[in-house]
């Protein structure tokens, strides 16, 4: 049986496009969040958890892994 790769590429690459995604995603998971606390009056933590704590993660080791690549690549070089 063949074992799939990760393509950490399509993963952690930052581009244009991926920084607004991540900055849209940011913005509805505090939007959700807020918006259910507003409506129902209770906590909730899941959209918290993603805005608070997993898209920082997601951006710092994007960005980590996008300047090694550029600095393994020689880009800053030329």
């Amino acid at each position: 049986m063949k074992k799939k790769r990760i393509n950490f590429d399509k993963i952690f690459s930052l581009n244009l496009k991926r920084i607004g995604l991540i900055m849209l995603i940011w913005i509805v998971a505090v939007f959700l969040h807020n918006t259910i606390y507003g409506l129902f009056g209770w906590e909730e933590p899941v959209f918290f958890v993603i805005a608070v704590f997993i898209i920082p993660i997601y951006f710092f080791f994007s960005v980590f892994y996008s300047l090694a690549k550029w600095i393994k690549a020689g880009s800053w070089k030329k």
